[in-house]
């Protein structure tokens, strides 16, 4: 798997209240009120707005998922991605997400103490036939966990985002990119804005509404 890790600070404070305060909203709906590592769920109780203190962001792409470079509509595979020259698409992705968590903790340093943890698990982008013609969407999910910044424990549920964005096509896709406003750019600020709602607000974060084209994102 590619994986990035990126130190901010070094853990000083403790993390009793954010276990208390997010972890707890968050296992609401579980059953078993014990979280494993591998619990994983869409999304907790709407909680009310934390603050967080991000310590080090950890960014993961598994090398199991797979990279599609097919020109057509609507390619399989879980990595579709353009806005890079040719290469490692699983380090491309990575780097990405890399950027947009940094951006959208970036303000997140007065709170509780926590480590971010981040698994890419599907990044469909369009390919050129679709953004040089109709359009569609940038297919995008991944799970998060909190961590504490000093044990590596968990301290919250790992849980699902499904961060789809509505991709230009055609002369729309053209006049966006003359102007700066690429796939890449707009999916790095899309993320950045999906991670800083998700963690100072949880649950509150859902995908922008696509009508007939959500029948292309992942369910």
């Amino acid at each position: 798997m590619f994986a990035i890790r990126t130190s901010l600070r070094t853990p000083i404070r403790a993390i009793v209240a954010l276990a208390l305060a997010l972890g707890a909203s968050a296992c609401a709906g579980i059953p078993d009120q014990t979280v494993t590592r591998a619990s994983i769920v869409d999304a907790p109780p709407r909680a009310a707005t934390l603050a967080l203190d991000i310590k080090e962001i950890s960014v993961t792409v598994p090398k199991t998922l797979q990279v599609s470079e097919a020109n057509s509509y609507y390619p399989s595979g879980d990595i579709v991605w353009r806005g890079d020259p040719a290469g490692d698409r699983h380090a491309q992705v990575a780097a990405i997400f890399e950027e947009a968590m940094t951006r959208g903790t970036e303000q997140m340093k007065n709170g509780i103490p926590a480590s971010l943890d981040v698994e890419v698990t599907r990044f469909h982008a369009q390919t050129e036939k679709v953004h040089y013609s109709v359009g569609g969407v940038h297919d995008m999910t991944f799970t998060i966990t909190l961590r504490n910044p000093a044990t590596g424990e968990a301290i919250t549920p790992t849980r699902r985002i499904n961060a789809h964005l509505k991709g230009y096509g055609g002369s729309q896709a053209v006049a966006a990119d003359s102007r700066g406003e690429t796939a890449k750019v707009r999916i790095t600020e899309h993320l950045a804005g999906a991670i800083r709602q998700e963690l100072t607000q949880p649950g509150s974060y859902q995908p922008d509404s696509l009508g007939l084209m959500a029948m292309f994102a992942s369910k």
